[in-house]
C-alpha cells in the first residue's frame, strides 16, 4: 500500500458566528491530537477555506482524516477518544458534512 491509498473521511464544518477565536483554536487542536490518540487514523490535515468560486455554502474549514479502509475509518467512528471529541464539537458548529470515499 503506498501513502497516499486508503479511504478519505473529509469533514468540512462551518463554525457559529460565537466561537470565539481560543475555542476554535482548542477544537482545531483537540482534533489533530485524535491521530495520536487512535491508531487507525493514518493521516491527518486542516485547512481554512480560500476557493474564490463562492460555491462553499458556508463551510469555512476542511479536515481530511486518512484510514487504510473502511475497517479503520468504522474503528475511528466508535472509538472513545472520537466520541469525547465530537461532543466538545458539537455545541460550537453551525454546521457539517461529512464524505468518506475511497481514491478510483
Amino acid at each position: 500500500m503506498n501513502n497516499l491509498s486508503g479511504l478519505r473521511h473529509v469533514v468540512l464544518c462551518a463554525f457559529r458566528a460565537d466561537c470565539p477565536a481560543e475555542q476554535r483554536a482548542e477544537l482545531l487542536r483537540e482534533f489533530a491530537l485524535l491521530r495520536e490518540k487512535i491508531a487507525a487514523v493514518r493521516h491527518f490535515e486542516h485547512g481554512v477555506n480560500n476557493s474564490p468560486e463562492g460555491l462553499s455554502d458556508g463551510y469555512t474549514d476542511c479536515f481530511t482524516l486518512l484510514f487504510d479502509g473502511t475497517e479503520g475509518r468504522d474503528a475511528y467512528l466508535l472509538d472513545p477518544a472520537h466520541l469525547r471529541f465530537v461532543e466538545l464539537l458539537k455545541p460550537w458548529l453551525a454546521k457539517a458534512l461529512v464524505v468518506d470515499y475511497l481514491p478510483q
